[in-house]
């Protein structure tokens, strides 16, 4: 690796017809989601990612059930 820094740009800006693809994906789902999982990439400092090891560790789950459950709450609220 070359350690060189690649930009990538400002964020698009918002496409309703893209939110709309979006969300009736979500409609369609037809069961898929406890069937299917995507991989989602979270950048935490290393004292975060000890917390949650030790939270996971102490009921005996893994620190993916913990965010996903975490994450559920926040995307219904």
């Amino acid at each position: 690796m070359s350690g060189k820094r690649i930009g990538l740009g400002a964020h698009p800006l918002a496409d309703p017809r893209a939110e709309v693809w979006v969300r009736q994906s979500a409609i369609i789902d037809n069961g898929k989601v406890e069937r299917y999982s995507t991989r989602l990439t979270l950048d935490v400092t290393p004292a975060l990612r000890t917390r949650l090891k030790l939270a996971a560790f102490a009921p005996g789950v893994t620190m993916a059930k913990i965010l996903r459950e975490v994450l559920k709450q926040q995307a219904t609220s």
